[in-house]
């Protein structure tokens, strides 16, 4: 019986078993030469990768409170943040017995491609038109950007919702940013009525937006007449204040409109009829308040009012 094949498996598997133990072995050397050098590049590329997310953080909202109307601001701090990444890798493969100097090159090189790149496919890439802290209307949604992602952008709405609204669907609709210009127009619409003086109905409108602090002198606050109604006259009000304070300076305008309104005597105008009986009329002749009590008059007017031609 022939048992060449057998001891040939048996062969390869002790060399297999030999080559494993030998590749551990030398593992195992050279974790013990260098596993000290090891883990503090892993120690330093792990803390250093940290440091910089938190200076690139802070460094950009420092720079947008500073010029919140600046262009180029993501793309500096991108760049940036490229070169302390690669600063941190060269600190960590120098820990490992990288040679400085052609690691340095190295890395000269990959930073300058990546920083031509980004500098000419800028213009080709689509972004966002708001960035984070901008309130802004898409999707739908109305809320304060908080986040944006390759994938979604993260919406923080005014009663505490968070919203996550997919980027593609952002691009693919009419956005509304109302953060992208420092200031908002308030709009102060009021009816009066027409037995109001109106020119002092305005110059009282026009003194309650200019008195207020918040209110931009330019351009200034204006009262228009917008319509002659059958009802009212209405009368319309219009002033800028700065995006920070549209909300609480537009409810105060118009508590201080209807207090300041009455204060002068100067009445509103609100959905009425008014009925005006003419006694003179032949209709009306004898129809007085003596027999509009009296119920047999009553019952005798409504039969005139049934023999009368309409």
């Amino acid at each position: 019986m022939d048992n060449g094949p057998q001891v040939e498996l048996v062969e390869q598997a002790k060399q297999g078993a030999f080559g494993e133990m030998s590749r551990l072995q030398r593992l195992g050397e050279a974790m013990t030469d260098y596993g000290t050098e090891m883990a503090l590049a892993l120690v330093e590329l792990i803390v250093g990768l940290l440091v910089v997310r938190w200076i690139d953080k802070k460094l950009r909202s420092g720079l947008r409170r500073m010029m919140p109307n600046a262009r180029y601001i993501t793309v500096c701090c991108n760049i940036l943040y490229i070169i302390l990444v690669a600063l941190v890798v060269t600190t960590a493969m120098v820990q490992l017995g990288a040679k400085p100097i052609n690691l340095l090159r190295l890395i000269t090189i990959i930073i300058l491609v990546v920083t031509g790149l980004l500098i000419f496919f800028r213009p080709f890439v689509p972004t966002m038109p708001f960035k984070v802290g901008n309130t802004i209307k898409a999707g739908g949604e109305l809320g304060r950007v908080e986040a944006i992602t390759f994938l979604n952008t993260r919406l923080k709405s005014f009663d505490g919702k968070t919203l996550f609204i997919p980027n593609r669907q952002i691009l693919n609709d009419i956005v509304i940013n109302y953060h992208f210009f420092g200031t908002r127009r308030i709009k102060l619409n009021v009816n009066i009525r027409y037995d109001q003086d109106l020119l002092k109905a305005k110059q009282v409108l026009e003194a309650i937006m200019t008195e207020d602090p918040r209110v931009l002198p330019k351009p200034g606050p204006m009262v228009y007449v917008l319509n002659l109604t059958k009802d009212c006259v209405e009368m319309g009000g219009r002033c800028w204040v700065s995006y920070s304070d549209f909300w609480v300076t537009r409810c105060d305008l118009h508590e201080k409109t209807k207090l300041r309104f009455e204060s002068e005597g100067i009445r509103f105008a609100y959905p009425q009829l008014d009925l005006h009986v003419d006694s003179d009329s032949p209709r009306m002749a004898g129809w007085g308040y003596s027999t509009a009590l009296d119920p047999a008059a009553t019952a005798n007017r409504e039969l005139e009012d049934e023999e009368m031609p309409s």
